[in-house]
């Protein structure tokens, strides 16, 4: 193995549930919850992207990130409903997990790409919400194995 490969798989951080939602309509009201199901290859139980097979089965942001963007729009705090994400993670940096699996939770997810912002950004986070949010939306995921994530949850490389 390679050295670069050896430090790609090496994560010794442990991150943590801050925070977990489900979107039961497209566009529809967040709600915000203690703990969710995750159902393997195909989502969040009662989430609207509950998608059988797709690749933006669960969103994640740091809420590292949300401390950026804040400080970016000149706010005192986002709260994480308004970028729209499932869970919001803290103390480990979730782009590590590219095409690397890993535990959250009971669940084992997979990150299969970024999760950019959309226009609601700018409607949600004010003026510059967008662009502001570029580089700082987080990741999707499949469900490689279900089970129960809630709030407190630790957040590893498989």
């Amino acid at each position: 193995m390679s050295y670069i490969k050896e430090l790609i798989r090496n994560i010794p951080q442990v991150g943590k549930v801050e925070w977990v939602s489900v979107r039961p309509e497209a566009r529809g009201e967040i709600v915000s919850m203690e703990e969710v199901i995750a159902v393997e290859d195909t989502g969040l139980f009662g989430d609207h992207y509950n998608n059988s097979g797709g690749k933006r089965q669960v969103t994640l942001i740091q809420a590292e990130h949300l401390a950026a963007m804040s400080y970016i729009l000149g706010k005192a705090q986002i709260e994480p409903e308004l970028t729209r994400r499932n869970i919001v993670v803290s103390g480990i940096n979730l782009l590590a997990f590219a095409d690397q699996q890993f535990k959250i939770g009971e669940a084992v997810l997979e990150m299969t790409g970024l999760c950019h912002p959309c226009s609601r950004m700018e409607e949600n986070l004010g003026k510059g919400g967008y662009n502001a949010m570029r580089g700082h939306g987080g990741i999707t995921c499949r469900v490689v194995s279900g089970g129960k994530i809630k709030v407190g949850d630790e957040v590893r490389l498989n």
